[in-house]
């Protein structure tokens, strides 16, 4: 392996091939601070200007503009609750409220620095474990798929803020929105009253800019606006209490995020919710949750960026995409005439390798161009909030409208800004809805499938080792924090 990545960074460390990387990061960040564009949008708009790149310098700015775009999303999510990219809705939950506390640089800084470490161990999995995690992921089926979707679930408890029957409600709440479209099961059209807007369902990031964005602007409106933040500069920056705390989440969000960004659909966004309610359970600071702990940043930033780098297992190794932005990359890969796949390794080792160690270059200079800049960023918030709240109004829905450029996304943004506004009116937990409607449809897909598998039979799922195994984690994820509570008491009761 040391060869290959010696003859990868002899690949990618070309004055061109840096230049279009720093381009790319450079470009990724930008789109990933304007709400509703993100890295799928962005890496489809700006394929057609690498046409006459060499295979790998065209390859490396677009990967470039992928990871970039994770880390430009969180920007927007710390500052004014509006989450740039799908996988940054949870950070906006903690990072948002560390930033109207007078923290937002060190949130920015948590974040920068958490998608670093995570991007480095990630990629080293990456080319340590492509070829075996491959062959995993071609054992993962519908069941499979089931169990994964039910691990999620159980992370709802996580978000609920001591309110169990709230954040359940919500969660139903999200399932049900996430019906709306047509039925995995028979291909009718369900809950979209004639309207062929909604036939392909919800748009997830145009209710996620109303719900946090629109919703938190109204609310603070009725509230009274908050005074502008007048932190000292060396009030933003990170502290090593705070390094200390994160050490721990990055790293078990860094491995939850690649577990998932192995799969084949699981994608970034799942393992940034699941990488939250994890570190909510095992966190010494679960009060701080949804109050602004840095955990809460640490924790899904890392695993968003983890499982990033890992959608490139089953794209390079299989020639599977593992999410939206890899599937439009593999047409990339298609349209300069390379296959991904088994032999791609065997047959072009010089971009393959060069790539890989383009995305070790590439988080560099994201590190150095983000981590200084993140206490000026957070001088944004100086602004007097009159003159802030049109401007995320402004950005919101135009936004919205550039996603499919209809009226349609505008007026989701503005309902589901309604409905953001009285849930936090009535201190009703969004993230649990998020949640739902996330991982709704992927649930009654896999349902529908594995129901099909065993001829209605369920129960298939209990025949299947890894499922088994996923099931287990999940029954622990959720039972193990009340077990573990219980031992001390049993130990007082037999002294």
């Amino acid at each position: 392996m040391l060869d290959n990545l010696i003859m990868g960074f002899g690949a990618a460390l070309t004055p061109a091939n840096l230049l279009w990387c720093f381009i790319g990061v450079l470009a990724g960040t930008v789109i990933g601070l304007l709400p509703g564009l993100g890295s799928t949008t962005g890496v489809a708009v700006l394929l057609p200007l690498t046409l006459s790149f060499e295979p790998l310098t065209a390859l490396i700015m677009l990967a470039g503009i992928y990871y970039g775009a994770q880390y430009g999303g969180t920007i927007t999510s710390v500052l004014i609750s509006t989450p740039g990219e799908a996988a940054s809705v949870v950070t906006a939950i903690d990072g948002y409220q560390m930033a109207r506390k007078g923290r937002a640089g060190a949130a920015l800084s948590i974040a920068a620095i958490g998608s670093f470490v995570a991007a480095i161990v990630s990629l080293i999995l990456l080319m340590a474990m492509a070829p075996p995690f491959a062959k995993l992921a071609l054992d993962f089926g519908p069941p499979e798929n089931l169990a994964v979707m039910i691990l999620g679930l159980t992370t709802i408890a996580s978000f609920s803020s001591g309110a169990r029957l709230r954040g359940l409600a919500m969660a139903v709440l999200g399932i049900l929105l996430a019906t709306v479209g047509v039925d995995a099961a028979t291909g009718l059209p369900r809950y979209t009253f004639g309207d062929v807007d909604l036939l392909s369902g919800l748009p997830f990031v145009q209710v996620m800019i109303g719900l946090f964005a629109v919703g938190e602007v109204l609310f603070q409106i009725r509230q009274g606006a908050a005074e502008p933040i007048t932190a000292r500069f060396r009030d933003l920056m990170i502290t090593k209490e705070e390094l200390s705390r994160s050490k721990g989440a990055i790293a078990r969000g860094s491995v939850i995020g690649y577990l998932l960004g192995c799969l084949p659909g699981a994608g970034s966004t799942l393992a940034s919710f699941l990488a939250y309610g994890v570190e909510k359970r095992v966190s010494r600071h679960k009060h701080e949750f949804g109050q602004g702990a840095i955990e809460g940043v640490a924790s899904p930033e890392s695993a968003n960026n983890a499982a990033a780098n890992a959608n490139f297992v089953p794209t390079l190794a299989l020639g599977i995409p593992g999410g939206a932005t890899t599937a439009v990359l593999l047409g990339a890969f298609m349209m300069y005439g390379i296959q991904p796949g088994p032999l791609l390794f065997d047959e072009q080792p010089e971009l393959v390798w060069g790539l890989l160690a383009s995305f070790f270059i590439g988080n560099v200079l994201l590190l150095v161009l983000n981590l200084p800049l993140a206490p000026l960023f957070a001088q944004l918030l100086r602004i007097p909030y009159g003159y802030m709240y049109p401007l995320i109004l402004v950005t919101s829905f135009v936004g919205a409208y550039s996603i499919d450029n209809n009226m349609f996304s505008v007026w989701i943004v503005f309902v589901f800004g309604l409905i953001g506004y009285f849930m936090k009116k009535f201190d009703l937990p969004m993230a649990p809805l998020v949640l739902g409607l996330v991982i709704g449809a992927l649930f009654e897909k896999a349902l529908v499938q594995t129901s099909a598998m065993g001829d209605g039979d369920l129960t298939i799922i209990f025949t299947r080792p890894i499922a088994l195994v996923v099931l287990v984690l999940a029954a622990l994820l959720l039972a193990g924090p009340s077990l573990v509570k219980l031992i001390p008491r049993r130990e007082k009761e037999t002294v």
